[in-house]
């Protein structure tokens, strides 16, 4: 399948729309294929994720280079697409569906009496096949429905006229159990059979509301003659059929061997998008979109005829069928249709969806979005190599060297990315030292994500003048990574920017974008490191002042600090809340320590 490519760097250009993806290494093979509810953020995930501790995933990030996606229309359809992909590719990092197995179909048998039943076997000789079907529970809660709804036969026997009049067969226990009525011999008509074999292909083809209007008259009718028991069967076979989940549309069998191409036009009609999906089979196999140009006295109908049997030439196709967007003029021994209603339509829609995602994305990347634009400015302002869309900045909170702690905030493409924020407590400092404290939380930091293979920041920012940023240097140098990544600091004062080995700062416009953005990064690493230091402080307080009762050990005192959370309002609370929670004797313990004051 070739369809839109993306460098391993343009991840967050990706649709949030579902679909399925494929990574590619350095030697354009396909190494792994996936399925997404919504491809941006499952992409993403891969190159975000701090928590990625599997060796595979880590060495399936490090060899990406290249990503090709297609949109399709539900996550379903994607897992189905993915299943087709991954049997065609054999994908190295793929280890789920790899087999030759398929999903589970449901098959109304061509013959006499015809039987219904599931199968991963597709033969359209031997009869009409709906779904498949992802969940084999909801298949067979399916299968269960039509068997309890209609007495279908679950036989293999032969039921010519002949058989059935030389009583070669006997009933069996189904037919004793009422789940049959006999064909075998005789006791029902091939008319009445095919009544309930009717009703059946209805449910499986989705079209329930019949069904379920004739279930719900029924139902009325037998509430009315006080048939409650018989009322209430009919609606629960009403909920079953609610419940009942329709085809897929990225398999079907009936759609065998055709070719969809979909076409939008520019403004001004200078360029053509054209997108291709390539059936076989009942399945998408292939999905290319491409842009033409144009000029604008062309005829878009020949353009569009002349793409068509270029993209069939590419990719070998002699599909005698072409369903299409646009009316173009047949040539000889095809059928060209533009369908209006159907499974047939909705593949010409998905096929639609992805021509114009292509045409967005290609105008988008000519008109600069505002965060990008941002980016640029700070990039220019610092003398970046690269656009800084990962940047992490430091601060440190402390009170007279207590509770010492550190914070570090991560943005994305100019935005605060929360998911990636990290919380950090001095363990190897003592004393209010923010440069030793600087030293210990960048170390940390950045030897984990050296250690694991992740991802690094585009930027780092410190809170704080020279002293706090040749820390933070010292830590880099120490573990291989200076000079790798851009580092600087900001000094509150004069909001004055700093480098590495230079002692004289640089003075960004106040009015500046990114003077803005570093004092967002700054102000918010600050409030973070604040809050976390008031909640280590406040846990302290309240675990040092339980500490001093006698009577309260620590599994009591921790239960004292999950509820109250600080001093305050514990005082506040009253003797009954005590109770309830720590029991009657070691409720008056802490309530004598509060009268005392010694809490």
């Amino acid at each position: 399948m070739q369809f839109q490519r993306f460098s391993r760097h343009d991840y967050l250009k990706l649709p949030e729309k579902p679909g399925i993806y494929k990574f590619f290494d350095s030697d354009n093979t396909i190494i792994y294929v996936g399925k997404a509810k919504s491809l941006k953020k499952r992409v993403s995930s891969y190159f975000t994720k701090a928590n990625q501790n599997s060796g595979k995933t880590l060495r399936l990030v490090h060899e990406i280079k290249q990503i090709e996606f297609v949109i399709v229309s539900s996550e379903f359809d994607a897992l189905l697409l993915e299943n087709n992909l991954i049997k065609e590719n054999q994908p190295k990092y793929n280890i789920l569906l790899k087999d030759d197995k398929s999903f589970p179909s449901i098959c109304i048998t061509k013959e006499r009496f015809p039987r219904i039943y599931s199968t991963r076997r597709i033969d359209l000789t031997k009869g009409e096949y709906f779904g498949p079907y992802t969940n084999v529970k909801a298949m067979n809660g399916v299968l269960d429905l039509i068997r309890k709804l209609h007495k279908i036969r679950t036989c293999k026997y032969n039921l010519t006229e002949q058989n059935i009049k030389a009583k070669k067969f006997k009933v069996c226990l189904e037919y004793h159990i009422g789940n049959c009525l006999g064909p075998c011999e005789g006791l029902q008509s091939e008319s009445d059979y095919l009544k309930d074999i009717d009703e059946a292909r209805k449910i499986l083809k989705g079209k329930i509301g019949i069904v379920s209007r004739s279930y719900r008259e029924k139902m009325q009718q037998s509430a009315s003659e006080l048939k409650f028991e018989l009322a209430q069967s009919y609606k629960e076979k009403i909920e079953r059929l609610e419940q009942f989940q329709s085809k897929t549309l990225i398999v079907n069998q009936k759609i065998t061997n055709t070719d969809v191409f979909t076409m939008t036009l520019s403004e001004g009609e200078k360029s053509m998008f054209i997108n291709y999906l390539k059936i076989v089979n009942g399945s998408i196999i292939n999905s290319e979109t491409l842009e033409i140009k144009k000029k604008i006295e062309e005829d878009n109908g020949e353009v569009f005829r002349f793409a068509i049997f270029d993209i069939r030439k590419k990719y070998n196709s002699d599909h005698p069928f072409i369903l299409t967007n646009f009316e173009i003029e047949p040539w000889e021994n095809i059928e060209i249709s533009v369908p209006k209603i159907g499974d047939k339509k909705k593949l010409v829609d998905l096929s639609l969806r992805n021509a114009l995602f292509f045409k967005k994305e290609k105008f988008s990347k000519k008109s600069i979005q505002p965060n990008e634009r941002l980016l640029q400015t700070l990039q220019e302002d610092l003398k970046l190599r690269e656009l800084p869309i990962h940047i992490e900045c430091f601060d440190n909170s402390n009170i007279q060297g207590t509770n010492p702690v550190a914070s570090m905030v991560c943005f994305k493409n100019g935005k605060p990315s929360k998911s990636n924020y990290r919380k950090f407590n001095i363990k190897t400092v003592k004393g209010p030292d923010d440069f030793a404290s600087m030293k210990e939380v960048v170390g940390r930091r950045y030897s984990h994500l050296k250690k694991e293979n992740l991802q690094l920041p585009n930027l780092i920012v410190i809170d704080g003048g020279k002293g706090q940023l040749s820390s933070a240097c010292e830590a880099l140098v120490e573990i291989g990574l200076y000079g790798q990544i851009p580092i600087i600091g900001i000094a509150k004062r004069l909001e004055e920017i700093y480098f590495p080995e230079d002692s004289i700062p640089i003075y960004i416009s106040k009015k500046s974008t990114s003077l803005k953005l570093i004092q967002h990064l700054r102000d918010e690493a600050h409030r973070f490191a604040i809050t976390f230091h008031r909640q280590k402080r406040s846990k302290e307080s309240v675990a040092s002042g339980l500490d001093s009762i006698v009577g309260i050990g620590p599994n009591t005192r921790d239960k004292l600090f999950r509820e109250f959370g600080s001093i305050k309002r514990l005082k506040q609370s009253s003797e009954k809340d005590l109770i309830d929670l720590i029991g009657k004797s070691k409720a008056e313990l802490v309530l004598e320590a509060i009268k005392k004051g010694s809490i």
